[in-house]
């Protein structure tokens, strides 16, 4: 519990000569308004001083009009009638400027007013009474005697101006009488006037005593009231108050704690300045003390205004509610309120906002930030009739090292990356992450389409720089999608969706590049969409089929073996290519299913061949990457009764590169059962001596583009097919050429020293049924020969 001072009170120390003069300043935050009391009780008789000094102008002009020239005795009534009327203004507008309150200035500007009209009035003593004689000089001292006692009657309140004006006309008259031969008469003037001057300075203390001991008692009452409030009110962490100047009273002990100071040194400190802190003399206010600043100066009440105080080197958070306070008289008075410190509070917002609107894991804005900007991005290039981009950014190849690694690698991967995205971006650019592996750019201001290509092609050059974390070097890429606002769309939501479809496009041509959307892709997107929805229904519905095409020996011609090839007939669609929909239902996750449908049926169709005929099914990453699909596979020759030595599994290099080892253990398990390997597509994509070494494949094939190549005598294509069978004929492995479709096509393959061709010089895919009738009706069909 805290109790709240009274103003610091005036006690005879603040009451010498030189403070009640104002030749000192004293200490406390009461002179103010004690000031204030004295300018106005000396104004109350303000009319009445202007009426004596007018009249006894008067009465001097008629002491004088036959012993001064007129022109002389007119010119000084004329400037002492100027000199009293602007004296009574000034009192006039100080009563009103300093209602509340006066600083010390204004007590000095009024004794400096009272000096000049002392001076004023001393001239006549000095100038006038030497000339015009002793008789004249007697009226005037009587004249000046009655105004220096009308003068202490009725400004004692204001000592220093009571003082200036009897020192001055006492010490001309004294001087007067001594000039005249009465040095006597001098000495009594001194003694009357220093008598006058004691009565004034003995009012003007007991005047100052009681303004004292009066707001002493209202401020008590009114501390009381505030003590029982602060008791009764739990919330309120501390009281305060400030004067109409808006400098603290009343500070309570917690307060001061809370400021980290004493009670006497922020007594009569404006409270802006303290909160200000070190601020203060800077100028760069936090907005918040702006606020408060201009609620106290418009005089209005407010509550729970939240504000940043500096206490040291720690910022605190202060909530502040007050209202203004008016005496009896309905006159405005300053502030008083309650304050707490929230800083606890404030720090816990800060974290809740913050985990609201940014990465936990990389720190770079979230989703929600993100759309934030984008929208305020759309709408600034509405406003100005500029650009702006978002782009897409998702890392290729980063599941396989999550998968592979663990998560703990993955997510350290993420922050390095997220480093990374910082470095490249400028003011102009808010990067942050989407969630996963994915990122966004928001482009603020997009000044031509170059930009764009720069941005993307810094961002993926550094993404693709090796990364070191826990002493392995890990490598991935980036793939880049970009919408450009207003060409490409005009809402968060579409140009989101823009900027999705060119990275997917990005990704479908191999990843690691740039790719702008393009209007088309909407229309791609909409297929696909179409292709997905029917493909999830295709198997229950039986849409699915398998053909085979026959692979023979290079030199006999010799039906070798069957490719498993699935097709697709949809009602609606009709004939579906698997270059359209295999890539969708993988993206889509049904690959797993239909491959697993591939499977079992492959291997219960070739049940129907001569024993010595094996065939060869299409295997993807996402299957591999199936902890249970060596489980698959085992089922489908349990059921089908194939044994595993007719059966050849072909998967392309992607398979390594995506899945960083995953796959390599898997492939080791299928050998072990006793199935053949079959690498696909040699040559075409992340071509690697590392993982032949590892794996045992059975077979090597040399994709079509090399075969047609070479028949074009094109050196690279024959060099390639040359350097495949020369390696594959060093590991054991045997090579087979896809894509034969010429009798001089096959002549060469066989002179390049492939063992196994495939191709639709042999024979184009077939229906199951179709190879049955060919092994019932040509059992001679085993050998095509070179004539098929």
């Amino acid at each position: 519990m805290t109790t709240p001072n009274s103003h610091t009170q005036i006690d005879d120390s603040d009451l010498s000569l030189l403070h009640i003069l104002s030749l000192k300043e004293a200490k406390g935050s009461m002179w103010d308004e004690v000031r204030a009391e004295q300018i106005a009780d000396s104004s109350r008789f303000s009319l009445l001083r202007l009426i004596g000094m007018l009249v006894a102008v008067a009465f001097a002009g008629i002491i004088f009009h036959e012993a001064i020239s007129p022109l002389l005795l007119g010119g000084w009534a004329l400037i002492a009638t100027l000199g009293i009327v602007h004296m009574h203004r000034v009192q006039k507008q100080q009563q009103n400027d300093y209602s509340r309150g006066a600083p010390i200035t204004a007590m000095r500007r009024d004794a400096l007013s009272s000096l000049i009209l002392g001076a004023i009035w001393a001239t006549p003593a000095i100038v006038f009474v030497p000339t015009a004689g002793l008789g004249y000089g007697f009226e005037f001292w009587v004249l000046s005697a009655t105004m220096m006692v009308g003068i202490t009657a009725i400004t004692a309140a204001t000592p220093a101006a009571c003082f200036s004006f009897i020192t001055l006309l006492c010490v001309a008259n004294a001087v007067m009488a001594v000039w005249l031969g009465y040095p006597l008469s001098g000495l009594g003037t001194l003694a009357f006037g220093g008598a006058l001057l004691a009565l004034c300075v003995s009012s003007a203390r007991d005047f100052i005593r009681f303004k004292t001991a009066e707001t002493t008692i209202v401020d008590k009452s009114e501390t009381v009231s505030l003590l029982l409030r602060e008791f009764e009110d739990a919330g309120a962490d501390w009281l305060w108050q400030i004067d109409f100047a808006r400098r603290l009273t009343h500070v309570s002990p917690r307060f001061a704690y809370a400021l980290g100071k004493e009670m006497e040194e922020i007594e009569g400190k404006p409270l802006v300045q303290l909160l200000a802190g070190d601020t203060w003399d800077t100028g760069r206010f936090p907005s918040a003390l702006h606020d408060l600043a201009e609620r106290l100066n418009r005089r209005e009440s407010f509550s729970n205004l939240l504000l940043p105080v500096q206490i040291g080197s720690n910022t605190h958070w202060w909530e502040l509610s007050a209202s203004p306070r008016v005496d009896e008289k309905g006159r405005f008075m300053g502030f008083r309120g309650v304050a707490s410190d929230v800083t606890l509070e404030q720090a816990s917002a800060a974290k809740i906002d913050r985990m609201a609107r940014f990465d936990s894991l990389t720190g770079l804005p979230n989703r929600q930030q993100i759309n934030e900007t984008l929208a305020k991005a759309l709408e600034h290039s509405a406003q100005w009739k500029s650009r702006c981009a978002f782009m897409m950014i998702d890392l290729d190849r980063f599941k396989a090292v999550n998968d592979t690694l663990g998560h703990p690698v993955g997510d350290r991967l993420l922050e390095l990356v997220a480093n990374r995205l910082r470095s490249i971006m400028t003011n102009n650019e808010l990067c942050g992450r989407l969630g996963g592996d994915e990122f966004a750019v928001v482009v603020r201001d997009v000044p031509d389409t170059s930009y764009l290509d720069t941005l993307a092609n810094q961002i993926i050059t550094s993404l693709s720089r090796p990364y070191e974390v826990d002493q392995q070097t890990l490598y991935i890429g980036a793939s880049v999608g970009s919408a450009t606002a207003p060409r490409d769309a005009r809402t968060v939501e579409t140009m989101i969706r823009s900027a999705d479809l060119a990275l997917y496009r990005s990704k479908d041509k191999g990843g690691n590049i740039h790719y702008a959307y393009e209007p088309g892709l909407h229309v791609q997107a909409e297929e696909r969409r179409v292709i997905e929805i029917a493909l999830r229904k295709a198997l229950e519905r039986g849409e699915f089929t398998l053909n085979y095409q026959p692979v023979v020996t290079a030199n006999e011609g010799a039906i070798d073996g069957f490719e498993a090839l699935i097709r697709w007939t949809n009602p609606d669609l009709g004939s579906v290519s698997p270059a359209k929909f295999i890539p969708i239902a993988e993206d889509a996750r049904l690959i797993g299913q239909i491959g697993e449908w591939v499977l079992r049926t492959a291997c219960h169709e070739a049940m129907n061949w001569p024993s010595n005929i094996r065939v060869a099914v299409n295997v993807s990453a996402e299957q591999l990457a199936d902890p249970n699909f060596v489980s698959a596979v085992v089922s489908a020759l349990s059921h089908s009764g194939l044994p595993p030595r007719r059966l050849e599994l072909e998967v392309t290099e992607s398979v390594f590169v995506r899945d960083g080892g995953g796959a390599a253990q898997m492939l080791d398990q299928l050998l072990g059962l006793g199935i053949r390997l079959s690498l696909d597509d040699f040559g075409t994509g992340y071509s690697s001596l590392g993982y032949l070494r590892e794996t045992r494949f059975s077979t090597i094939k040399v994709d079509r583009s090399f075969v047609q190549g070479a028949a074009h005598n094109k050196a690279e294509s024959l060099a390639i097919i040359r350097a495949v069978v020369a390696m594959a004929d060093s590991l054991g492995m045997s090579t087979t050429a896809e894509g034969a479709e010429t009798e001089a096509e096959v002549e060469m393959i066989r002179n390049l020293g492939c063992k196994k061709i495939q191709g639709y010089y042999f024979g184009r895919p077939m229906a199951a049924q179709d190879v049955n009738e060919l092994f019932r009706a040509q059992p001679e069909a085993l050998n095509l020969g070179y004539a098929s």
